[in-house]
């Protein structure tokens, strides 16, 4: 099978970026996304995104406005991160990402986003990348950029194949979504609402239902420190792993594949279990997207501490998995997020949430809902479990299909 090389700019009708100008921003409107929002499945999370008026987004030039198989581009910093563009929903992104539009008649579009997402396209962008705090892939180098590409109809086959993996891992987030937004609601209609089992006959009292009170935060848990380490404990290769603040999703949420390796030493109560909270206690955004949120730990499979950006929440007279619940879904991470401090890194004193009040509802109204919310946990890290299968399945079988390895 004869392959052609071609140059990036020869086969797309359009390689531009964002907006070089700061967008106007808006209370609701067109969502803005910035290299932040790429998710490590290659998507954009839309949770939580600043906006900017309609007018704005009317006022962009064509090709800065992404249209169903477009590939969006970081280059900037986290250069290197594609995401392909599935439906015309409107948005507009910063200029550190770049907007490439295939020509359909010289190259498939999904191919070419497998293409950009190989681990060979990858260090060509690396190489070509310049500056030193902020690398930056030039739109001129990425234009002048040259990849091998086999005929049209192989250039499919190959993207099919590829996109079964895709569509497994994007069917998966939808059920994850689906379970979060679940147990979110039945939280909602519980404990906030206090629609919970047997509210009709239960005595309102001083405002909640009887048996139900406030404690202070600092009352109902305690908090272990995570470990100081220095680069040179770092590792690729050896040593325990370590969990870190780039394993908390924005908002709350376990991230995966986010850990580093620690070759250091660690106390014993820095171990981390599965279903063990922790807590982010330092930011650098300005939107405070980690600092007081939440995650649970999923079962690593093998040892894992905890870096000193985090804390390890020891709930004393509730459960984990409540105290997680009521930090994602009845808005305790947004109480004590704004307690964190900071010119240029926000810091988070866990003595500064002693005094924040916690609901405490009636033991067996907590258990009930433990057990349906520890069913969906479980239910979820399954999903992410086969997620992180497809990916790396994919990402074997990637580099060998795209330089003609595996014939299709």
């Amino acid at each position: 099978m004869a392959w052609e090389k071609v140059k990036l700019g020869d086969v797309c009708v359009s390689i531009a970026d964002g907006d070089h100008l700061p967008p106007p921003k808006a209370d609701c409107g067109i969502p803005f996304v910035t290299i932040s929002n790429i998710t490590s499945a290659n998507q954009f999370d839309f949770t939580n995104t600043m906006f900017v008026p309609q007018e704005y987004y009317d006022s962009l030039d064509e090709k800065r406005k992404p249209k169903v198989n477009d590939i969006l581009y970081s280059v900037v910093g986290s250069f290197g991160k594609p995401v392909f563009i599935k439906d015309d929903s409107p948005f507009v992104f910063q200029r550190h990402i770049a907007i490439l539009r295939p020509d359909e008649s010289k190259i498939y579009s999904r191919y070419l986003y497998y293409k950009m997402l190989s681990n060979d396209f990858y260090m060509m962008a690396d190489a070509v990348a310049v500056g030193a705090a902020q690398r930056t892939v030039s739109l001129t180098a990425l234009r002048n950029m040259e990849i091998n590409i086999p005929n049209k109809e192989t250039q499919k086959r190959i993207a099919d194949i590829l996109s079964a993996y895709d569509d497994l891992i994007e069917n998966n987030q939808k059920q994850i979504k689906l379970l979060e937004e679940a147990a979110q609601r039945l939280y909602k209609q519980w404990f906030i609402d206090l629609k919970f089992p047997g509210y009709e006959t239960t005595p309102i009292v001083d405002g909640l239902p009887q048996g139900w009170w406030k404690e202070k935060l600092g009352d109902v848990v305690d908090y272990v420190r995570g470990t100081s380490y220095t680069s040179n404990e770092l590792s690729d290769n050896e040593g325990v792993l370590l969990v870190n603040l780039k394993n908390i999703n924005a908002f709350g949420g376990y991230k995966r594949n986010a850990e580093k390796r620690f070759t250091g030493k660690y106390k014993e109560n820095g171990i981390l279990e599965s279903g063990d909270l922790v807590m982010g206690c330092t930011d650098m955004t300005k939107e405070r997207r980690l600092v007081g949120h939440v995650a649970l730990i999923p079962n690593l499979k093998e040892c894992a501490i905890f870096t000193m950006d985090l804390l390890k929440i020891l709930p004393k007279t509730i459960s984990k998995t409540f105290f997680y619940a009521q930090c994602r879904f009845g808005g305790l991470s947004y109480k004590i997020s704004p307690l964190a401090n900071g010119a240029n890194v926000l810091h988070l004193r866990p003595e500064n949430m002693a005094d924040i009040e916690v609901l405490c509802p009636e033991k067996s109204i907590v258990e009930m809902y433990d057990n349906v919310f520890a069913s969906m946990i479980s239910k979820i890290e399954k999903l992410e479990d086969q997620i992180q299968l497809a990916a790396e399945s994919r990402n074997r079988l990637l580099p060998k299909i795209m330089n003609g390895e595996i014939s299709v």
